[in-house]
């Protein structure tokens, strides 16, 4: 059983919004009144908020406003954030049980799921996870990006094929007084794309974009967002998605703006929004992406599609899939490859019908990476439930060195330069000086070297084993 003498010692493996919320659950619970709570947050990045920082589109500043809020929970005395540590390599389960009463994985989803179409592996096929960590400057992806196709596709329907598309489309220039590192900004600058298609195989009322999202697209002065009338077509099932949704019906009511209205004059990109085609393969020539073939579909009176047997060939030289994030397989603990996420129940993780004594897990990599940043919120706290639940019933896992000077003491022993949250305030402040030198508010820090130097300086000089 738990020793209740002590606060409640919980390690929570991912420091992006999902496990930030929480711990803030977990400080805000009875528990800590009562007990305390003692909180590691670990991170494998040297720097926290994962999605936020590595997910977000630059030019989204509304959004990486969350990390106001988040910053909140992170300045309280119960938890520390332990950065540049990688679980599974750095740190153990088992060392993690020594530790902790309750482990928590939000690791979230970093990779792209896959679009099983001929031609998918051919030479200007992409991933749009890929494709977003390199314009957000992600250290463990490439400095640099092939941008220099005319005509580009984005399949998918959700807002990260927006973003995809919108910065696609967008020049350098317009993207510069974001927080965009200079070698983002000098591939930006030579972007070839002057035309981005966005394919979606259902019609307006089945698209997953959130209507702020879609009227973004057309604050550039620079693209003109163009919808096919034809493009615009609703059945019995769009009919009553419509009414029994708000955001649906706003989404659909934006589209059809874009369809009736007359051309955007002076912009030199133009962006297409395609409903009723789905993608069936991407052609090639030379191992190289030229086209995209698509087959119409139609409607089938319940918001659904069926084919109609008409291809169309587009001229094409990229193509990036935008069709959802794939969660990471963790070592040690259980996966369900089909499903994307770790087996659960309520936030317990389940190993062949067997809960696994102290796990847990919350956010993307706890049921698929859907909904909006803030709908992790739901998860942490059902999550934080259980955990408060077994802890009340006398289940929950049993340390032998709780004390929270026992992590440290690994982590020093295996010269691991861990970052801390006076690091991040360090690094925050490094990179606002970079963004002030060029009238900018931040340029964020590529190398993983450098943002070490700017975060932990007493420790870059530390061989790491």
């Amino acid at each position: 059983m738990s020793d209740t003498s002590r606060p409640l010692r919980v390690a929570i493996v991912g420091a992006g919004p999902a496990g930030i919320y929480a711990a803030d659950a977990l400080m805000k619970s009875d528990t800590a009144k009562d007990r305390g709570v003692s909180i590691d947050l670990f991170e494998r990045m040297p720097a926290p908020f994962g999605l936020i920082r590595y997910g977000v589109a630059p030019d989204h500043p509304r959004i990486k406003g969350i990390i106001t809020a988040l910053h909140k929970v992170l300045d309280k005395p119960q938890v520390r954030l332990i950065g540049n540590v990688d679980y599974g390599t750095d740190i153990t389960l088992d060392e993690l049980r020594d530790l902790y009463d309750a482990v928590i994985f939000s690791t979230g989803a970093t990779d792209d799921r896959a679009l099983e179409i001929p031609g998918i592996d051919l030479d200007g096929s992409y991933g749009a996870a890929q494709f977003v960590a390199w314009y957000d400057g992600h250290p463990d992806f490439p400095r640099t990006w092939p941008l220099d196709q005319e005509k580009v596709a984005v399949i998918g329907v959700g807002n990260v094929a927006l973003d995809v598309a919108r910065v696609l489309a967008k020049t350098g220039d317009e993207l510069l007084p974001t927080e965009i590192p200079a070698n983002v900004y000098e591939g930006l600058k030579n972007n070839k794309a002057v035309e981005v298609h966005v394919f979606g195989r259902r019609g307006p009322a089945q698209a997953k974009f959130t209507p702020l999202e879609l009227k973004e697209l057309d604050h550039s002065p620079n693209i003109e967002v163009i919808v096919a009338p034809e493009d615009i077509e609703y059945d019995e099932g769009s009919a009553v998605a419509r009414r029994g949704s708000k955001i649906t019906d706003q989404v659909a009511t934006i589209i059809e703006n874009y369809a009736i209205r007359e051309p955007k004059q002076g912009a030199i990109h133009k962006l297409f929004l395609h409903f009723f085609e789905n993608p069936v393969e991407i052609l090639g020539e030379d191992g190289k992406v030229v086209g995209l073939r698509t087959e119409r579909t139609q409607l089938d009176g319940t918001g659904n599609v069926k084919p109609t047997g008409k291809h169309t060939d587009w001229d094409l030289g990229a193509v990036y899939r935008a069709v959802g994030y794939l969660s990471d397989n963790l070592p040690q603990i259980p996966f369900d490859t089909q499903a994307g996420v770790i087996p659960n129940e309520a936030g317990r993780v389940f190993d062949e019908g067997t809960h696994l004594t102290g796990i847990y897990t919350t956010g993307w990599v706890k049921r698929g990476p859907v909904g909006l940043i803030g709908h992790t919120k739901g998860d942490a706290n059902e999550t934080v439930d259980c955990i408060l639940e077994d802890m009340t019933n006398g289940v929950l896992n049993t340390p032998s060195r709780p004390a929270e000077d026992a992590l440290i003491e690994i982590l020093e022993s295996k010269n691991i330069p861990f970052t801390t949250w006076d690091g991040w305030y360090r690094l925050d402040e490094h990179e606002r000086a970079l963004g002030a030198a060029e009238g900018r508010e931040r340029v964020k820090v590529v190398e993983r070297e450098d943002m070490l130097a700017a975060s932990e300086p007493d420790k870059v000089a530390r061989p790491s084993s």
